[in-house]
C-alpha cells in the first residue's frame, strides 16, 4: 500500500547511488512523479543482460556507466507504458529527466507531501528487486481530471478478521531474505577455512510469508541480534 511521506524522507532512505527519474503524466508536464532504481538491482540486471548470472559487484561504483544508463532508460519507458496502460491506455506517461541526486531535479522541496509506492519484482531463479514510485498527493488528480469514473462499491460482506479465531492461532513462517547469492561450482569445491566471501547484503530486505512478499525493511540490530526494521508493509 502507498505510504504518506515527504521528499526529505525519500532522500534520507535513498541508496548512496540510485537513479531518480521524473515521469510526466498526461498531455503536459504539470503532473509528475518520481521513479527510483537503486544501483544494486540495476547492476544485477546489466550483468544478466550481458549473459551473466545477475551478480552484484563487490564494490559498487560511484556513478552509472553507459550500459546502466541505457538499461535505466529502458526501465523508465517500461514503467511509463505500464502506468499508461493502468490509467486506461489514453493517458501518456513518459520520462522527462533523470539524475543520481534528488536535489538536482529541482521539482519538490524537502517538505513536499508525497505518496510513495514500493513495487517488488520477482522472477524465478533471480533475487527479487524493488523500485519506488512517488508523487505529490494531487498529481494523479490533476492528470486524470475528468477521466476517471466513480468506482463501483462492493456489496459483499466484510472479509474475515485475521486477528480473530480460528485464524489468529494459525502459525505463519516469516522469511527475511538477507542475501541470495550464487557462486561458481569450481570456486565452491575450492573453498577452505580462512577464505573470505563478499556478501552483498541488500539495503532493503524483503520479508516473505508463504512465498509472497508482505513487507520490506532495513537490516539492523536489537539486543545483540540481527533484526529487520520495517519500512514498508503491504496488504
Amino acid at each position: 500500500m502507498p505510504r504518506d511521506c515527504t521528499m526529505a524522507t525519500i532522500a534520507a532512505e535513498a541508496a548512496a547511488l540510485a537513479s531518480h527519474g521524473v515521469l510526466a503524466i498526461g498531455g503536459d508536464e504539470a503532473a509528475q512523479m518520481l521513479v527510483t532504481f537503486d544501483a544494486a538491482p540495476v547492476f544485477r540486471l546489466v550483468d544478466r543482460a550481458f549473459g551473466g548470472t545477475g551478480q552484484t559487484p563487490a564494490a559498487l561504483p560511484t556513478s552509472f556507466p553507459l550500459s546502466a544508463e541505457l538499461l535505466i532508460a529502458r526501465l523508465e519507458e517500461t514503467v511509463g507504458a505500464a502506468l499508461s496502460q493502468t490509467l486506461g491506455g489514453d493517458v501518456p506517461v513518459r520520462p522527462v529527466k533523470r539524475s543520481t541526486k534528488l536535489a538536482r531535479l529541482g521539482l519538490w522541496d524537502d517538505k513536499e507531501a508525497m505518496m510513495q509506492l514500493v513495487l517488488v519484482v520477482e522472477e524465478d531463479g533471480c533475487e527479487p528487486w524493488m523500485l519506488s514510485l512517488a508523487f505529490p498527493h494531487d498529481a494523479l488528480a490533476r492528470a486524470l481530471s475528468g477521466r476517471v469514473q466513480p468506482a463501483l462499491v462492493a456489496t459483499a460482506g466484510a472479509p474475515a478478521d485475521p486477528r480473530s479465531e480460528p485464524f489468529a492461532s494459525l502459525p505463519v513462517t516469516l522469511t527475511a531474505v538477507l542475501v541470495d547469492m550464487k557462486i561458481g561450482f569450481s570456486k565452491l569445491v575450492d573453498l577452505k577455512p580462512g577464505d573470505v566471501i563478499p556478501v552483498p547484503v541488500a539495503r532493503t530486505v524483503p520479508l516473505r510469508a508463504g512465498g509472497r512478499t508482505i513487507a520490506a525493511g532495513s537490516v539492523g540490530e536489537l539486543d545483540d541480534r540481527v533484526a529487520v526494521r520495517l519500512t514498508q508493509a503491504f496488504q
